[in-house]
């Protein structure tokens, strides 16, 4: 019997021709969201049983689990995004994730988009989640990442009550264009990002830059969508031309459970979520070694410290 190619030829061939790239890279943030399943945007307005909820909130561990076995194989350090409520349910799954030595940040206290928040009520729901993750640690939490990178032109003002709240560093900004999120114009690589008074280190998703555009390939439904190479790609091109290269992925512990039990979601967000998540172990294991790969906090405290000349963007209301 024939077997078939996992992957076509040419990307194949593509990928191994970009191997010199990846060797020489400056090394790339890793970062993951954890939340438990039922808490996608693309849930957002679903009736979910509560013993399904029950059965998203049993996966994370395991699938979390899986993720940090993969990074001690190859002694990888990541950004782990917890949702502030995990820290209250399961402290032991936060605990094995700061022993491992991996970075401890800021999900939100209950993955509600920004765009569900007055200035009041952020200000207390990421104070929540702070204070959660940091009793469980024993060690600040410096970074945010804000569910469904919802921090945009008329959410801007939460930079400012990230800063009043200590943050160092934000990767909520996402330099594309998307009916979600996105703010177009934002560098692509790291910059001063400006909501009101105050300003903020960005540390946008990866993009790859074709035709004019901003191509979204940093995770997600992304990475199991599209070639790896896409992302490959990007990688090189950011290191490239950035002026102070610092690449950031994001994924998710769901998307790397595809025995989990599936939502009753619309056709378009069925296929966003489940496309390609037969294959994301694989590919992640293959990416994992193709790279250095560093902590967001680490990459932050170096480009603050060392005073880095970047860019300043104002996020327009």
């Amino acid at each position: 019997m024939t077997t078939l190619p996992t992957e076509p030829p040419l990307i194949a061939r593509r990928e191994s021709a970009v191997t010199a790239e990846r060797n020489s890279a400056a090394p790339v943030i890793l970062s993951f969201d954890v939340e438990e399943h039922h808490r996608i945007e693309a849930a957002a307005g679903l009736e979910i049983d509560p013993a399904l909820k029950d059965v998203y909130r049993d996966r994370v561990g395991p699938s979390t689990s899986w993720l940090l076995d993969q990074l001690a194989e190859k002694a990888i350090k990541a950004t782990f995004f917890i949702v502030g409520q995990i820290a209250r349910d399961n402290p032991e799954l936060v605990r094995q994730i700061h022993r491992a030595g991996h970075e401890v940040a800021s999900h939100s206290w209950d993955h509600q988009r920004v765009h569900n928040h007055t200035p009041d009520s952020f200000f207390e729901d990421i104070k929540k989640s702070k204070d959660a993750l940091e009793q469980v640690t024993g060690e600040p939490v410096v970074g945010f990442r804000a569910p469904t990178f919802s921090v945009v032109g008329r959410t801007s003002w939460a930079i400012d009550v990230l800063v009043e709240l200590g943050m160092k560093y934000d990767s909520s900004i996402y330099p594309i264009r998307h009916d979600r999120y996105g703010v177009p114009g934002a560098p692509r690589s790291p910059f001063y990002a400006s909501g009101g008074g105050r300003e903020i280190l960005e540390l946008p998703p990866a993009t790859l830059r074709m035709l004019s555009l901003n191509l979204p390939v940093g995770g997600g439904g992304y990475f199991r969508l599209l070639p790896l190479f896409c992302m490959e790609r990007a990688i090189a091109q950011l290191d490239r031309h950035s002026r102070d290269p610092a690449v950031t992925l994001y994924f998710h512990p769901w998307e790397f459970d595809p025995a989990q039990p599936r939502l009753a979601l619309p056709p378009l967000s069925k296929f966003r979520t489940y496309v390609g998540i037969d294959r994301t172990r694989g590919r992640l294991q293959t990416l994992l070694s193709h790279h250095r790969f560093a902590r967001a906090m680490d990459v932050a405290k170096r480009l603050i410290d060392g005073g880095s000349d970047l860019p300043r963007f104002q996020i327009a209301p």
